[in-house]
């Protein structure tokens, strides 16, 4: 079996049934049996994929079969899964998800008390599914057991963290995804009145892609206006996203949406620490230290800021995506309490969210552009580009793809790890310069792909 072929920067995934498999599942149990020693405590959660019941059939027994026993939460989001690794004092939390993909993908993320299991961990684990075998289990089995207390365990954290001091109309879109069973009883608990679009769980995902984006946002949009709502958002399929609509109905930007949560931090404490990626405005960065708080930069992706913002000890972490991490959350990016403390915020405030937005310092911006490329040329696509940016002398860094440094912006090229393609993000102080900086990247990349696809 390839196991190759799944194993990604900080997850497991890929498409069912050619990729994944009960059968691989079984195979994955193990071997994280093994990785983590007998006699652990594993909680295992689901989002709503139609494969996720075979998945988790098929990754249960392996893990009972090398010795680990099982609290399975049966349907939760992805950050109520890490909530339960902690609440329930486990060895390591596992979640069947594939995130914001197509219907077909699915996927494991992999969780301890501190954050993600990534990099060397899963490294081994990989390597485990070599060896281990699935019919001799050990001469300890261990036993499965469910929990249905997870949610008003998790309602009552929420409860305890934010008060929502006024009543707001809010208008959520769970795109057929396991926001749909959360989202209306916490703001309804916080007070608020909610509108619910796609809220039947639904692994075909009839509405439109489980990823909140400018193409899946237009019936949320119209909504918000039509309800006189105070803001919308719009969540993925697992729930650890989020992206928000104000109240003329306009996408509010994740980084911008991290400059208001960061005001409502520094209300409360001077000083503190923030984590974005790259490709987060040159504003959060200036914003921050006019603030006198501390600007860490990391890595895109919700292991890499998780990892940071505990390293840290940090207040907030947000990347442009949509994913938002706090520490009431120990580090974790939550898209159901980022929508509720974004509902918080605005009750103790006289102002919009549009004229919170606006007040924001802001440049113009091209977020993500998307160019197909198959996983196994991004690396060369990749080298080849950094090999002549070095040989003309241009100013980048390459920590997280490259990011190409201009006096007054900048543009990443990215390969993304979850999804055969390369990403384009720029950012400048004059549409011009943005322009310009886009035309270039755009120009660049293209040549490369071309001769690495030849």
């Amino acid at each position: 079996m390839n196991f190759e072929s799944i194993f990604r920067a900080y997850d497991i995934r890929g498409v069912f049934p050619d990729q994944l498999t009960e059968e691989i599942a079984n195979i994955l149990g193990g071997a994280i049996a093994k990785f983590l020693g007998e006699q652990c405590d594993v909680v295992v959660g689901m989002d709503v994929r139609l494969s996720g019941e075979q998945l988790r059939t098929g990754l249960v027994n392996g893990l009972v079969a090398g010795g680990c026993d099982v609290t399975d939460l049966g349907v939760v989001s992805t950050p109520i899964l890490f909530f339960a690794t902690n609440r329930l004092k486990m060895d390591a939390g596992i979640m069947i998800t594939a995130s914001h993909n197509p219907s077909e993908w699915n996927g494991f993320k992999l969780f301890n008390q501190n954050g993600c299991i990534y990099g060397e961990k899963m490294t081994r684990i990989k390597e485990f599914t070599q060896t281990v075998d699935v019919n001799k289990p050990t001469k300890a089995e261990g036993k499965t057991a469910g929990y249905d207390g997870i949610f008003q365990d998790y309602s009552d954290f929420v409860s305890t963290n934010i008060k929502v001091r006024r009543k707001l109309k809010v208008v959520a879109d769970t795109s057929n995804g396991v926001c749909g069973l959360f989202a209306p009883l916490l703001f309804r608990t916080q007070g608020c009145e909610i509108l619910t679009l796609n809220q039947k769980p639904d692994g075909h995902f009839p509405a439109h892609q489980p990823e909140p984006k400018e193409s899946t946002l237009g019936e949320l949009k119209n909504q918000v206006i039509a309800t006189k709502a105070d803001f919308g958002v719009g969540y993925d399929g697992d729930g650890d996203r989020a992206v928000f609509v104000d109240e003329k109905g306009r996408t509010v930007p994740g980084d911008l949406a991290l400059l208001i949560f960061a005001k409502d931090v520094f209300e409360r404490a001077k000083g503190a620490k923030v984590v974005c990626e790259l490709s987060c405005s040159l504003a959060v960065e200036e914003y921050v230290k006019a603030h006198s708080g501390v600007s860490i930069t990391e890595k895109v992706g919700h292991t890499f800021i998780m990892d940071r913002m505990v390293r840290e000890q940090a207040a907030l972490g947000g990347e442009k995506s949509g994913h938002f991490y706090f520490s009431e959350t120990k580090g974790g990016d939550d898209a159901l309490f980022a929508s509720l403390r974004m509902a918080e915020i605005l009750s103790k405030s006289n102002e919009t969210l549009s004229a919170i937005s606006d007040s924001m310092p802001q440049y113009p911006s091209i977020y993500g552009e998307n160019f197909p490329c198959p996983d196994e040329l991004q690396s060369k696509v990749m080298e080849r580009l950094k090999s002549k940016f070095k040989s003309e002398r241009l100013n980048f860094l390459d920590v997280d793809g490259i990011k190409l440094l201009d006096e007054i912006g900048w543009v990443l090229i990215r390969p993304s790890n979850t999804e055969p393609l390369i990403r384009v993000t720029a950012e400048a102080k004059t549409k011009n310069k943005l322009q310009e900086l886009y035309a270039f990247a755009k120009e660049e990349l293209n040549q490369a792909l071309t001769v690495c696809q030849h």
